[in-house]
């Protein structure tokens, strides 16, 4: 398993907006994407424009393939109409104990 963490700003007067699309492409990749898991949102309680996606996906081959997908740049390209700035992410892999 792996854990992807995507970090975004938000413009100011968007932050519902984002919150709402985030629980609508949830509910898509939950239905359409083996592979993924889940996924939570973050807000950070000392700047209420700044975010944090945290989701799990079997793999890092699934994850690839979903950021080549074309509903990853159809949801990046609706984004940048509201997201200041460029998101940012990290990839965690689960390391396995022995």
């Amino acid at each position: 398993m792996i854990n992807v963490g995507f970090y975004y700003k938000v413009k100011k007067g968007h932050e519902k907006e984002f919150e709402e699309t985030f629980l609508s492409v949830l509910k898509t990749l939950k239905e359409s994407l083996p592979g993924f898991r889940d996924a939570k949102l973050y807000k950070n309680v000392a700047d209420p424009q700044e975010y944090l996606i945290y989701s799990e996906w079997d793999n890092l081959e699934t994850f690839r393939e979903f950021i080549k997908s074309r509903a990853f740049k159809e949801t990046t390209s609706y984004g940048k109409s509201i997201i200041d700035g460029r998101p940012t992410h990290r990839v965690l892999q689960q390391v396995n104990e022995s």
